[in-house]
C-alpha cells in the first residue's frame, strides 16, 4: 500500500524576527535627521503593531522604516493588515497595523475551491487556522504548491508541516 504524504498551508509570522525588526526600527528612527527630536513611538501589542507620530509625513517615513526592516528580516508585507489612521491624544496620529496569524475562513475556501478544481488527485480540508492536502503522490503535493504559489490570495502563503504516513 502507499504512503500517505501531506502538507498544511499556514499564514505564520515569526515574532522574534518582527521583536528584530521593530527594534531596528526604533534605533533608526531615533537617529534619522529627519525625525530626530520628534516623538515617534513603534510598539508591539500583542499581534498588532502601533505606530505613534506627531504628523503625517513622519508617519509615512516612519511606516517606510518598519516596511524596510520587516523586509529585511524576511517577514513576508503581505502578512500585514495596516488600519486607519486615526487622532491619538496629544495631537498626534497612531496607526494600528495587524499582523496576519492563521488563514481566515474565507481565504481557506477559496484555497480549497482551487484545488478541488484542478483536478489534482489529492485531498483538501480545512483544520481551524490552516488547510492540509493530503494524498498519495508526492509530485501531486508539489504540483498543488506551486498551483497555490501562482495564485495571489492576498495573504501571506507558508507550507509547513510536510510528512510522509
Amino acid at each position: 500500500m502507499a504512503a500517505e504524504n501531506s502538507f498544511d498551508i499556514v499564514c505564520k509570522i515569526d515574532m522574534q524576527e518582527v521583536t528584530n525588526a521593530l527594534d531596528q526600527t526604533r534605533r533608526e528612527v531615533e537617529t534619522r535627521y529627519d525625525l530626530k527630536g520628534t516623538k515617534n513611538e513603534v510598539t508591539l501589542d500583542k499581534t498588532d503593531i502601533v505606530l505613534l507620530s506627531p504628523d503625517d509625513m513622519k508617519l509615512k517615513a516612519v511606516t517606510d522604516i518598519l516596511q524596510s526592516k520587516l523586509h529585511k528580516r524576511g517577514i513576508p508585507l503581505k502578512g500585514l493588515t495596516y488600519g486607519t489612521v486615526e487622532q491619538a491624544s496629544g495631537s498626534q496620529l497612531r496607526q494600528k497595523i495587524a499582523l496576519q496569524q492563521g488563514i481566515p475562513m474565507d481565504k481557506a475556501k477559496e484555497i480549497v475551491r482551487l484545488v478541488k478544481d484542478s483536478k489534482i488527485k489529492v485531498q483538501a480540508s480545512i483544520h481551524e487556522d490552516k488547510v492540509r492536502i493530503s494524498g498519495k503522490s508526492r509530485d501531486d503535493l508539489q504540483a498543488v504548491m506551486k498551483l497555490v504559489r501562482e495564485k495571489d490570495f492576498g495573504i501571506a502563503i507558508n507550507f509547513d508541516n510536510r510528512r510522509t504516513l
